[in-house]
């Protein structure tokens, strides 16, 4: 008879073994301009690069291709498609390189970047790949042990921590690139599995060894608050790239905010609930895009949108979350309220571009 801490071992172990041939490391490069050595360096810790004005002069104008960041992936099908996160792969500037499991390193071409969400799929030409079998993220409770695994810091490929889902439906705002644009999330799992940088874009697993999500944020200066993109959020864009050769989403084609009854205090709105359109911080920034199928149903700044084909927006859900649940030339029918006035208009959706 086993040992019960053997037991208690196993299932993680084999999880892990299972997986891991499957994960991969991606590593960012740019060329930027070359810099000649005035001196002797500092130290500094592995993969960090010096201040501009520290110990180098810079060059003539020639280039050199420079390692500036680092994440992980996962191969999803044995002819080197491979899940990641989109702000890893966000620079169409950059150039990537996947690193697998055995070493062998892969030049990496972006198919697509989910519009909605921070999902990519990139390719690499190879076949016959090891793969990581994809989960049901719905399925999963409180509690439910996982495992991430990934690139951790750059430096540590294939680094493994284990921890719990410690929330199952969150909202947060997290930067795709280093021009400060933000991306925001909701519905994305919550875990206390520790996460480092350089694991974004690696599996969370549960103990069968499936990918139940795409490890995605952290929150700096928190303990063990880690945040991953349910898996089945990725199978649609897989299967869209498989069917389409690209990801293929439902576009409305307005700007909005979801209602509470503190928006709805402070600005004297009719409703505490529904979706609230008008405009962002950006510059030039529009409720409603000219040309769009919002525009052509009539919708204007300032209206409510209550209900999506006769279905009430609960306090806790998104438009978005609704509009993902339709295709691509669906027509739907938006129940608005514009001032005390209640209509009911109808448009098509159109594919994100």
């Amino acid at each position: 008879m086993e040992h019960p801490s053997a037991l208690y071992d196993k299932l993680p172990i084999e999880a892990v073994k299972k997986v891991s041939p499957a994960v991969v490391s991606i590593v960012i490069s740019k060329l930027l301009p070359s810099v000649k050595r005035a001196g002797p360096m500092p130290f500094l810790p592995p993969n960090l690069f010096p201040p501009d004005d520290i110990g180098v002069l810079p060059g003539q104008g020639e280039k050199e291709k420079v390692k500036v960041g680092g994440g992980s992936g996962f191969i999803v099908h044995p002819d080197g498609l491979i899940l990641t996160n989109k702000h890893v792969v966000f620079d169409p500037e950059a150039e990537y390189t996947v690193v697998a499991n055995d070493g062998k390193e892969y030049q990496a071409k972006v198919l697509a970047r989910d519009p909605i969400t921070d999902i990519a799929v990139v390719k690499v030409d190879a076949q016959g790949l090891p793969t990581v079998q994809l989960g049901n993220s719905k399925k999963l409770e409180l509690g439910q042990t996982v495992i991430a695994i990934g690139n951790a810091l750059g430096m540590f490929q294939n680094s493994v921590s284990k921890g719990i889902i410690s929330g199952l439906s969150r909202s947060i705002s997290a930067a795709l690139g280093t021009d400060g644009e933000m991306e925001h999330l909701r519905g994305v799992l919550q875990t206390d599995v520790a996460i480092n940088q350089g694991n974004s874009g690696g599996p969370l697993i549960n103990l069968d060894g499936e990918a139940i999500g795409i490890n995605t944020a952290i929150i700096y200066g928190a303990q063990n608050i880690g945040f991953a993109i349910p898996i089945n959020w990725a199978r649609q864009d897989l299967e869209d790239i498989i069917r389409h050769g690209r990801i293929v989403k439902p576009f409305l084609g307005l700007l909005y905010v979801m209602l509470n009854k503190k928006y709805q205090n402070q600005y004297g709105l009719v409703r505490e609930c529904g979706a609230l359109v008008i405009r962002d911080h950006r510059p030039n920034s529009v409720a409603v895009v000219p040309g769009s199928p919002a525009d052509r149903a009539g919708i204007k700044e300032n209206d409510i949108i209550s209900h999506v084909n006769g279905q009430e927006l609960p306090s806790d859900a998104d438009l978005s979350e609704e509009l993902q649940k339709l295709k691509v030339g669906d027509e739907i029918e938006l129940t608005i309220f514009r001032k005390n006035e209640q209509l009911k208009l109808k448009t098509k959706l159109e594919e994100r571009k």
